[in-house]
């Protein structure tokens, strides 16, 4: 299953890109994330393996995330008119993953967040899921850059969140 969401985030693409990089903030918008550690390199490096867990209800899922591309490297120089991209890839419980993220500048105060998922499912459970359910990926996947985006914009956090 494959599939790409987009918005755009009001505010500049080297905000943008220094604000989704920067590991103090992410529980602010990753709604439901419990813990993200690095168990293998340096956050948001290429070639980290990271522990994420998240928690919606009742429900736990424990996954494995590996930065496999940051670019630039160095999210203080980016080239004028350059996409920032941001790709991992995520294996959990029945099911592997990748997510390439990339920033355009969509205006001086304006930045294009594109998003392109793709899931591959294994076990019968996994793929009936992914069968039945497969708008449920997209709508998580734009809640969670909606969720981003009020953080960045107007400094919303999820957690403070009701309902």
């Amino acid at each position: 299953m494959k599939y790409t969401v987009s918005i755009e985030v009001a505010l500049p693409r080297e905000r943008v890109a220094r604000l989704l990089a920067d590991p103090a903030h992410v529980e602010k918008w990753l709604r439901g994330l419990v813990l993200h550690e690095p168990v293998d390199g340096e956050h948001g490096q290429v070639g980290t393996t990271s522990r994420v867990v998240f928690q919606t209800g009742n429900q736990r899922m424990e996954c494995t995330e590996t930065v496999t591309r940051r670019e630039p490297a160095d999210l203080r120089h980016i080239p004028e008119g350059g996409v920032v991209r941001f790709d991992r890839e995520i294996v959990g419980a029945g099911m592997w993953s990748v997510v390439r993220d990339r920033l355009t500048q969509a205006g001086p105060e304006a930045t294009l967040w594109a998003s392109e998922s793709e899931y591959r499912f294994d076990g019968l459970f996994m793929r009936l899921v992914g069968f039945l359910a497969p708008g449920a990926f997209r709508k998580q996947s734009l809640r969670h850059m909606l969720d981003f985006k009020a953080f960045a914009e107007r400094g919303t956090d999820v957690r403070e969140a009701h309902g």
